[in-house]
């Protein structure tokens, strides 16, 4: 069996996290794409009062076959204080009876806890048992500082013990 990071990133911040997960624990990645235009203020004020609500949206690919994976990590920016839209979608069209889950969210602000928070009660709800979690603050970093803040991450969690 296998380990797979299913994200959303609308900035890159969130895919260059899940791209050194995924180097570094030997996982396969899968970004989920938002259909809806996310660009532009006026846009990000509407995603960020669509993710407050739990709104759900159309996304690429529309479902993902899981059969293969027995860890699945998912990750997401905060917005609102909550996952995107695009990863709530992803979860609820998922089969996550008796996978092992690792979460993480990033964050410019704050706030990334209470979106892991609503994520486990999402993924418990869908049969899944979140084994790990962890949030990286990504404000004023650049690439390099990510990476390492990632690869740190990794150590202290010791999140290879959950990969194969």
């Amino acid at each position: 069996m296998a380990t797979l990071i299913i994200y959303y990133s609308q900035s890159g911040k969130t895919e260059l996290v899940a791209h050194t997960l995924a180097k570094n624990l030997r996982a396969n990645v899968l970004r989920i794409q938002d259909l809806k235009n996310r660009n532009g203020f006026k846009n990000k004020f509407i995603a960020s009062i669509s993710a407050f609500r739990e709104s759900k949206t159309d996304i690429t690919p529309a479902r993902v076959d899981l059969t293969d994976y027995d860890t699945i990590i998912f990750g997401t920016p905060t917005w609102a204080g909550n996952p995107t839209p695009a990863i709530l979608t992803i979860i609820d069209r998922c089969n996550l009876t008796g996978k092992d889950v690792i979460l993480f969210a990033t964050m410019d602000g704050s706030r990334g806890d209470t979106n892991i928070e609503r994520l486990e009660e999402k993924l418990k709800m869908r049969g899944a048992r979140v084994i790990e979690s962890f949030t990286i603050a990504t404000k004023d970093k650049d690439s390099e500082k990510l990476i390492t803040d990632t690869e740190a991450v990794i150590e202290m969690k010791d999140l290879k013990m959950y990969t194969r």
